[in-house]
């Protein structure tokens, strides 16, 4: 094995281990200095990992969990990083989860669902590369040279040269715009599931449609049942639903949902799109067990490297958790109590060593 790939499965193996801030220095120390810092700063700098790196890394256990039920779920996060300097990949991005900008990372992930597992099998770190002076304020703003959107269709474009097996795409109503729904349908020859916002237009008919009669989602007379019709801006039918829910304040929330499977029934939907949750899993993962932002990683290959790394470690953190029958946060506590209790004996050992 040459030192690169060493230090390859060493720096996934530390941010699975890791309970606080990861650098190339606690790497080392932890090795005893067999592997110097600089080594391993010259490993994050090395090459510029890509989506088709994590494909090639992952592929093995995700042909082991690989089903024709297989869903694709597309979703991203914010992780705030106030304290470090601007640049492409670290700056304002807006967060929905606050609604409101933040400074930080803003990362696309495709997770892919089947027979209990979710993996990652593709993302994209949103970049801004484009500087620009805003009309209105006159400060200097960034923007990407992609929208999300064609992101998404990117990914799913990968993942079909991939072979993968997939039948759902589930999404938020960030990544509801028509252009991915006709892909999907019409490239694809898959099927989509998708959150849609209250103020899509709808027509309950054919004639409605081809008379330009379209009404709003949330005006539309719900019996419980999932309703047919057509959404402005596709010509084939689709099936729609009211699910109404609970929030963790007893709140009610209402989410309205469109998939192109108009076989699907209200049990069916709600039951498909819940699995929609595991990337939110995968997203708390990343950020708590395995160190997404807890790196000072100074360059833009260093951080977006560092990131990439924290993708293969919640993959190891995730297969291990299963084969243990632990949740992922189960198994990091198992961790850290045997890392305690090593703690614990090497103190005493040292108080020994001075009595």
């Amino acid at each position: 094995m040459n030192k690169n790939n060493q230090i390859f499965e060493l720096y996934i193996d530390y941010l699975v281990t890791s309970f606080s801030y990861t650098t190339a220095t606690g790497l080392s120390n932890l090795l005893d200095g067999e592997i110097s810092h600089d080594q391993i700063t010259r490993f994050l700098s090395h090459k510029q990992f890509s989506s088709a790196d994590l494909w090639k890394n992952v592929k093995k256990e995700v042909r082991e969990i690989e089903s024709d039920e297989g869903v694709l779920i597309f979703d991203d996060t914010v992780q705030e990083k106030p304290y470090s300097s601007e640049n492409e990949l670290i700056n304002w991005h807006f967060d929905h989860t606050v609604g409101r900008s933040v400074k930080g990372i803003n990362l696309l992930n495709c997770i892919y669902h089947s027979n209990g597992a979710s993996l990652p099998v593709a993302f994209k770190l949103i970049t801004k590369p484009i500087q620009y002076s805003d009309i209105s304020t006159r400060k200097i703003k960034r923007k990407s040279e992609t929208t999300k959107n064609d992101d998404l269709i990117e990914i799913l474009k990968a993942c079909k040269q991939n072979k993968l097996k997939w039948r759902y795409v589930l999404a938020d109503s960030w990544f509801s715009s028509i252009g991915n729904m006709k892909f999907i349908h019409d490239k694809m020859k898959k099927y989509f599931l998708l959150a849609l916002k209250s103020n899509r237009l709808i027509a309950l008919n054919k004639e409605d449609k081809l008379q330009g009669r379209f009404q709003r989602i949330d005006s539309l007379d719900w019996s419980g049942t999932p309703i047919c019709g057509w959404v402005k801006g596709m010509d084939i039918p689709v099936v729609l639903h009211r699910q109404i829910f609970k929030n963790k304040d007893s709140s009610e929330g209402i989410l309205y949902l469109i998939s192109n499977d108009i076989e699907l029934d209200k049990d069916a939907i709600e039951t498909i799109y819940q699995k929609r949750w595991k990337v939110e899993v995968f997203h708390k993962n990343i950020k708590s067990n395995t160190a997404l932002a807890k790196s000072p990683a100074k360059t833009i290959r260093t951080q977006s490297n560092h990131i990439f790394m924290s993708l293969l470690a919640t993959v190891k953190l995730e297969c291990l958790s299963i084969k243990k029958g632990l949740t992922t946060f189960g198994f990091k506590m198992k961790l850290y109590i045997k890392a305690q209790k090593a703690a614990i004996e090497a103190l005493h050992r040292e108080q020994a060593s001075t009595a």
